[in-house]
């Protein structure tokens, strides 16, 4: 009997994931443990291994397609086993909204401008249908084609695109007298592009390579659902939140050479988990930092969950470590660099990334004086972290190089005034100035 492939829940919070990429085709063996598919929540973009050995029957739901968790994604069994009769799922989302040739007011244009002469009048678009549908040869001739089939109306059944349709296209667009060079032609297709949008700069109008770079540029790119979640958690933040900002400059030369001393004897710790540990001590003496508000009351968290924001292609993550306060400079150097590892791999689950109380930001490794942060949705504050820079400043009436690093508060001024935010940075920048503290959690 064949076995349904269903979309997993990966933590309590996530009731949705887009299938972002197919690791195997229909057709193709699977063994049990093997990656099936990765799909992208909200949080994170994560693999999905198959439970079954057998032969991948049919996929129901294609990439870039989101439903809900649970749903029945595909099925695995047997060549030639007959395949249960399910309802297909609807999805709730593609990752590329089809733009509708007929409406200059899609985010998305039609087509891009070409420069220097109009391009061929469009066929006359039809109502919209709700997804775009193709069927399978018009689909490769499309590909063949290096054509955008998006833009082609389908005489099908609800709409659908059949090969007499891109046919049909191809001839009214004069893709016979199109002429373009081989390299154009492969990284257009690679890039998937529509060789009809694009102007041809070469010896009578041939479309050559920097033509398609251009219009590589030139295409609009769909942001990922992290990013757009970040967007819009982040803009909600910024302007609900009443933010301001507190800024010192900690001297870490003694730091810094500590260190230097740490990593001759094998103990590899970063600045990042010096850092960590003196908010984490300045936060158990400022508990008002470490809190949450709705507007209306306030609480006070028992325990340091601190986040510790990671930068990725993708997008910013944080994950969470949890009772931070409860771990040694040793634990939390470690446990930094777990969280780190897994949210660089793409392997952090959804709930490694929520309920955090407070969070770091370091780009102190990018070479920047001084940024401000916006706060995570559900903390009063956020630490921002610059470069450690050599500056001259005065120590005893001379005029010295020490190697500062500023530190910016961003701070919920509904909680925190400005006396709290203060006290609380500069405790901060006390602890890691405080080299006998340190020697005596080495």
């Amino acid at each position: 009997m064949a076995q349904p492939i269903t979309m997993p829940q990966f933590g309590q919070t996530v009731e949705e994931c887009t299938i972002v990429e197919w690791r195997k085709n229909e057709g193709d063996k699977v063994a049990k443990g093997d990656i099936l598919f990765e799909i992208e929540t909200d949080k994170a973009v994560l693999e999905v291994e198959s439970f079954f050995d057998g032969t991948l029957l049919k996929v129901l739901v294609q990439e870039g397609e989101t439903v809900s968790v649970q749903t029945v994604v595909g099925f695995i069994g047997e060549p030639g086993e007959a395949i249960p009769e399910v309802e297909a799922p609807s999805p709730k989302a593609v990752a590329e909204p089809v733009p509708a040739p007929e409406a200059p007011s899609q985010l998305a244009p039609a087509a891009p401008p070409t420069r220097g002469k109009a391009a061929p009048a469009a066929p006359s678009a039809p109502e919209k249908p709700k997804r775009f549908i193709i069927s399978p040869r018009a689909a490769k001739l499309a590909r063949e084609k290096v054509i955008d089939p998006t833009r082609i109306r389908g005489t099908g059944p609800k709409g659908r695109v059949v090969e007499q349709d891109v046919i049909a296209y191809l001839e009214e667009r004069g893709y016979d007298r199109l002429r373009v060079t081989p390299t154009a032609r492969a990284l257009a297709s690679k890039e998937e592009l529509d060789l009809l949008s694009i102007e041809g700069t070469g010896d009578g109008g041939k479309i050559v390579v920097d033509d398609v770079k251009l219009a590589v540029a030139e295409k609009p790119k769909p942001m990922s659902k992290i990013r757009r979640v970040i967007a819009q958690r982040l803009t909600d933040s910024f302007t609900t939140t009443p933010h301001f900002f507190t800024t010192v400059s900690a001297d870490l030369t003694d730091l810094l050479a500590l260190r230097a001393e740490c990593k001759a004897q094998g103990m590899g710790y970063t600045v990042t988990d010096f850092i960590m540990k003196a908010v984490v001590l300045a936060l158990e003496e400022s508990p008002a930092v470490n809190s949450s508000t709705d507007g209306k009351s306030v609480w006070w968290h028992s325990h340091v969950h601190l986040g510790l924001a990671v930068a990725l292609d993708r997008g910013l993550v944080v994950p969470a470590i949890r009772c931070a306060e409860e771990l040694t400079l040793a634990q939390l150097h470690e446990e930094a660099g777990r969280v780190t590892e897994k949210a660089r791999a793409g392997k952090l689950l959804p709930e490694e990334m929520v309920g955090s109380t407070f969070t770091v930001s370091n780009m102190g490794m990018m070479d920047v004086e001084n940024f401000t942060a916006i706060i995570n949705p559900g903390e009063s504050a956020v630490l921002a972290i610059s470069s450690a820079i050599k500056t001259p400043v005065v120590r005893d009436d001379a005029v010295v190089v020490r190697t500062m690093m500023k530190m910016t508060l961003s701070s919920d001024h509904r909680i925190i005034d400005g006396a709290t935010a203060a006290q609380f940075v500069n405790a901060v920048k006390a602890k890691l100035e405080d080299s006998e503290l340190w020697k005596s959690m080495i």
